[in-house]
């Protein structure tokens, strides 16, 4: 159940574990839920280790390794390769 009275929804591995087609399903819901069509603006925190879904999904990207939380960058900036390496700590922030 999603309220939907709140400006910033935080979504914890939302998709494992599930068929896809409810993916798709899901992914069109959070769409939806900021959509400037809906008339307010609303902020999604999407914590994935799918990396496919969040190259997908999101429109920043930031990885937390080793307990810092690296520097936010546009999506398509990334690759899955790219995600692997800032998450190993192979590649610095």
């Amino acid at each position: 159940l999603l309220h939907h009275d709140v400006d910033v929804f935080l979504l914890d591995e939302p998709t494992r574990g599930i068929d896809v087609a409810s993916k798709a399903q899901s992914y069109a819901l959070i769409d939806a839920l900021v959509a400037p069509a809906s008339g307010r603006a609303r902020a999604v925190l999407l914590v994935s280790s799918y990396f496919p879904e969040l190259l997908g999904v999101c429109d920043r990207i930031a990885v937390m390794s080793r307990g810092r939380l690296g520097t936010p960058r546009l999506a398509r900036e990334w690759t899955e390769h790219d995600l692997i390496l800032e998450a190993s700590g192979a590649m610095a922030s």
